[in-house]
């Protein structure tokens, strides 16, 4: 298949899907988030046992395009649908999904990274949700997602106070596995993606079923409607875009 946002290749039996957008730090656009959802189809039929989630560039995502969600005219009122089928397409493949994260992962990266069954940051990964700076919720799924991952009090604090943090502190509180210098990062991801090629796949596939119905129970994506709502109503807010407008320009300048 041909992307254009996206890298999409199987090396040894092995499903690779790089973000390759560097120059605009891997923004989620709708585009890009339909991408996405393809390829997850397009592994399937391929029957890869597993799928390295990766990207090119400084960071691993700045998150949805909020060119997109400052000018509506651009096809960001689809974001909100797309990004919850793009995050339960990762979650939802066959393959087991193995993110290797660096730099800036930022909102909907997070949630990307999130859907991911097993995660590993570089020591130089940066997380941050800046949702509510921007006069939006949180959607795609990510609140039940991370809520499953480190639980309730966690979530709440860093939705609600927006504030960074890093690949030791997203280890300590249980969202990524593993944590390795940037130079280890490609290989790290490698060896765990053979070390669950090798075994039987009925297993590893009955498992991956095994815990996502857990984790359904734990906290549920399915009634995440409310999001996408939320979420189309701030892009025709005047206040909710001009907070994009004024968090896009001081990006570019940092």
């Amino acid at each position: 298949m041909v992307f254009e946002t996206l890298t999409v290749v199987i090396e040894e039996d092995i499903g690779k899907l790089t973000l390759n957008q560097p120059d605009k730090l891997n923004p989620l656009g709708t585009n890009t988030l339909q991408e996405i959802i393809d390829a997850t189809a397009w592994f399937d039929e391929q029957k890869v046992p597993v799928v390295i989630i990766s990207s090119r560039g400084r960071a691993f995502s700045a998150g949805f395009d909020l060119r997109e969600f400052t000018n509506p005219n651009q096809g960001g009122k689809n974001g909100a649908a797309l990004g919850k089928q793009m995050a339960d397409a990762i979650e939802n493949m066959n393959a087991v999904a193995i993110a290797a994260v660096h730099g800036h992962c930022i909102g909907g990266g997070v949630v990307l990274v999130g859907a991911c069954d097993l995660r590993i940051a570089a020591t130089n990964t940066s997380f941050s949700i800046p949702e509510i700076d921007l006069g939006i919720p949180l959607a795609w799924g990510g609140i039940p997602r991370l809520v499953r991952e480190i639980g309730p009090a966690m979530t709440r604090e860093l939705v609600m106070t927006c504030r960074p943090f890093t690949a030791e502190e997203a280890k300590s509180i249980g969202f990524i596995n593993r944590i390795v210098d940037i130079a280890e990062l490609e290989q790290e991801a490698l060896d765990m993606a053979a070390s669950i090629s090798q075994r039987p796949q009925s297993v590893i596939q009955t498992t991956k079923r095994q815990v996502q119905s857990a984790a359904e129970d734990l906290a549920s994506t399915q009634n995440e409607w409310i999001g996408e709502i939320l979420i189309d109503a701030a892009g025709q807010n005047k206040e909710a875009r001009l907070s994009a407008q004024k968090y896009l320009e001081g990006r570019k300048s940092s």
